[in-house]
């Protein structure tokens, strides 16, 4: 469709512009849509994707939000165009959530709108969003369910507009079948007014420079992204490369029967594999992750975090579908990675998070400047529901935990904040504490401190939610057995823990996967998240890194000189004669 002249003729100039162009419309979709929403994980989590796609289903641009909603969205407009084929006209508006058929998951709604310019389909603007219930048998989350049906309702590329009419009966349908109606219906519409203005957007820029100039840049953007990424391949040297085995706790039904997660990385020239044949089979509860719509996503995503990282990279590099071409992926039909239907998948964000942090352990050997020690890649993913004694309405909130990364060459890891491919935000107490009836008793970083290494790992959060009245519990989470691992000497990390009513007579260790698990009015829940590894030798920290994490109470004062071979005084300075001695090896007295 794009004129060969107009592509090679293109000059940088005129691409730089509406490169940028395509940049700024990503973000104004989707700062509509965050600002508009009404469920807090959308609005203040901010758990969402939006973009601009050609009419293939390639990314041509994509908001600064969670990578898992953007990067799955070419594969939604693969969905809709299984089911709708042609029948795709100018003034539709199209839902779509079908996980096997490119969504991410379940609870993930994406709306697509074609973009039509002189009679001719010439893009999509579309965007994703995770509501807060789809009418499956558990409000908001759930791990524990038969098959991918009780997740809840699949709207497979459902035209809620057709040919610009409003179809209001299935509207109708769709809000009145759900917990959260209002919530749901608040979300969708801001969702279209977001997919609307980026397709304003775009018929701004063809109007101003060109159908033939747009198409030429958006490809040429896309290449260009592809060429970079691959000469950052093909720096690697052929070969492969493979990660320590990992562990997921188990599916959420047979407790404490493990999960395997293998992963191999093959490069060769400037294509990279990643093989994650060797995991374990997929389960039968929602424990499984769809194909397309999330472990292709992850997996581009920390590829492109580690090699094209925009904090060092020396020119700006766009994200879009390019930065896809070069990876691939083997995931055995029927494993965790590439279930089969009608296998439920819903619970699937804290394997992604794993598989991320896999990837980055395999490639940890052969570009050490570039990866991280073990990171804590998982958010104890929780929701929290009951019903409002003055409307009988249900009232549901879902919440995302933070973690931590592992310590990095020449940079200590960072503390209480999501990591790798959630990049989702933490939700206001106040604003929670003034809607629901819980009440957030302690919200800071572990105790325990943080791993020690060179550079020592993240701190995780501890969280304790007191319960105003009964409510339902959903907890899809992990780590509670497989600690983040330290790198070239450096400590593992700690894992996380959820306790019921902690120092009580009635205190109760719960597992980290949980469907409806009833807590009663004046519970405690207490809620920790995983320490990330650290990396490199403890021994080779610099003393004085070591005296401030003393004084920022992330080690003891007591134990740095077993764990560093640093020697503080009482009065809380370095001996440095001491602290020499004992890093050669001698016996120091106590200082």
């Amino acid at each position: 469709m794009t004129d060969k002249n107009a592509y090679e003729n293109i000059d940088p100039v005129t691409l730089g512009v509406i490169a940028g162009s395509f940049n700024s419309i990503a973000k104004e979709m989707a700062l509509v849509l965050y600002r508009m929403a009404y469920s807090s994980i959308i609005r203040e989590s901010e758990d969402l994707g939006a973009g601009l796609f050609d009419i293939d289903g390639n990314e041509i641009c994509e908001s600064d939000s969670t990578p898992m909603h953007i990067g799955s969205l070419p594969g939604y407009i693969d969905g809709v165009r299984h089911f709708l084929g042609d029948n795709i006209n100018d003034g539709d508006i199209i839902l779509h959530n079908n996980p096997y058929y490119g969504a991410s998951h379940t609870p993930d709604l994406a709306i697509i709108i074609p973009i039509y310019y002189e009679g001719k389909l010439v893009a999509f603007a579309a965007n994703t969003g995770h509501v807060l219930d789809t009418g499956g048998m558990s409000p908001g989350l759930m791990v524990d369910v038969v098959d991918v049906y009780a997740e809840g309702k699949h709207y497979n590329a459902i035209k809620l507009y057709n040919k610009g009419e409003k179809n209001e009966e299935i509207w109708r349908h769709i809000f009145e079948n759900v917990r959260t109606p209002k919530e749901n219906k608040g979300d969708v519409e801001a969702m279209i007014a977001s997919a609307r203005l980026g397709k304003r957007r775009y018929l701004e820029l063809i109007e101003r420079y060109g159908l033939q100039t747009v198409l030429a840049a958006q490809k040429r953007w896309m290449n260009y992204s592809e060429e970079m990424i691959r000469k950052e391949i093909a720096k690697i040297p052929d070969g492969m490369y493979k990660a320590p085995t990992g562990w997921l706790d188990d599916d959420g039904r047979n407790y404490g029967d493990r999960l395997r997660i293998e992963t191999s990385i093959k490069v060769n020239g400037s294509d990279l594999t990643v093989d994650l044949s060797g995991s374990s089979d997929q389960v039968e509860t929602a424990y499984n992750v769809p194909f397309s719509g999330s472990t292709l996503p992850a997996t581009y995503t920390i590829v492109r975090a580690i090699l094209l990282d925009e904090a060092i990279s020396e020119v700006f590099i766009p994200q879009n579908s390019g930065i896809f071409k070069p990876i691939k992926v083997e995931a055995p039909i029927g494993s965790i990675w590439n279930p089969k239907s009608p296998a439920a998948c819903t619970a699937r964000i804290n394997q992604v998070q794993r598989l991320a942090d896999q990837i980055n352990l395999a490639l940890s050997g052969v570009l050490p400047d570039k990866t991280t020690a073990g990171n804590s890649a998982h958010v104890h993913f929780n929701s929290y529901a009951g019903i409002k004694e003055d409307s009988g309405d249900y009232w549901v909130y879902i919440e995302v935990n933070e973690g931590s990364y592992g310590g990095r060459h020449g940079k200590d890891g960072l503390d209480s904040v999501d990591n790798l491919v959630a990049n989702t935000r933490n939700n206001p107490i106040e604003e929670l504490e003034m809607r629901l009836p819980m009440r957030c008793n302690r919200y800071e970083l572990r105790e325990e401190g943080a791993s020690a290494g060179k550079w020592r790992g993240g701190i995780g959060i501890v969280r304790t939610w007191e319960f105003l009245t009964d409510s339902l519990f959903t907890g899809e989470g992990d780590r509670h057995t497989d600690p983040p691992r330290g790198v070239f000497g450096g400590q593992d990390g700690l894992t996380g823990s959820m306790t019921l009513n902690p120092n009580t007579n009635g205190e109760q260790n719960l597992h980290a996967k949980l469907t409806n698990y009833k807590i009663r009015k004046g519970d405690l829940l207490e809620i920790r998240t995983p320490c990330a590894g650290g990396y490199g030798n403890p021994n080779e920290r610099d003393p004085q890194m070591v005296l401030d994490d003393i004084l920022d109470d992330f080690i003891s004062k007591e134990t740095v000189k077993e764990v560093y071979k640093v020697v503080i005084r009482n009065d809380f300075t370095i001996d440095e004669e001491a602290t020499k001695q004992l890093r050669k090896g001698l016996e120091v007295l106590n200082s």
